[in-house]
C-alpha cells in the first residue's frame, strides 16, 4: 500500500507568542522570553512550554505538545476525512442520527411546548 501526503502543518500554520519563563534556572531564565505559547489557528489547539531556558527548544516541545491534544487530533481527523472524500458521508450519517434520536421543543405563549403540537400555528 503507497502512502500519499494529504495535508501537512508546519511551525507556520501556528501563532506563537513568548514570555518569560519562571522557576529553577537562574537569571537568565528571569531575563528572557523563552517561554513559548503556540495556538494552531485552524484547530483552536494551544500549548505552552517553558521546560528549558532555550526558546528554540521550548517552541519545539510546544509545536509537538499541541499536536498531541485531543483538540488537534479531533480537527486532524475531520480534515483527512475531507481531504480523502468521506466526510459528507459522516455528515450525513450525523444528520440521520440526529433526525431519529432528537425531540424538538419550542417556546409557545411562555411555555415549551412539543413542535408536532403546535402544527402549523
Amino acid at each position: 500500500m503507497t502512502r500519499e501526503l494529504l495535508f501537512s502543518v508546519t511551525a507556520k500554520d501556528c501563532n506563537w507568542s513568548y514570555s518569560r519563563g519562571s522557576g529553577p534556572g537562574g537569571q537568565k531564565r528571569n531575563k528572557t522570553n523563552s517561554k513559548v505559547h503556540c495556538h494552531h489557528t485552524a484547530s483552536g489547539a494551544m500549548a505552552v512550554s517553558d521546560k528549558t531556558r532555550s526558546q528554540h527548544l521550548n517552541k519545539r516541545d510546544a509545536f509537538t505538545k499541541m499536536i498531541f491534544t485531543t483538540v488537534f487530533k479531533r480537527w486532524h481527523r475531520i480534515e483527512i476525512a475531507k481531504h480523502l472524500g468521506t466526510f459528507s458521508l459522516i455528515e450525513e450519517e450525523v444528520d440521520k442520527q440526529l433526525r431519529f434520536n432528537t425531540h424538538v421543543e419550542v417556546r409557545h405563549e411562555g411555555r415549551w411546548v412539543d413542535e408536532k403540537l403546535l402544527g402549523n400555528k
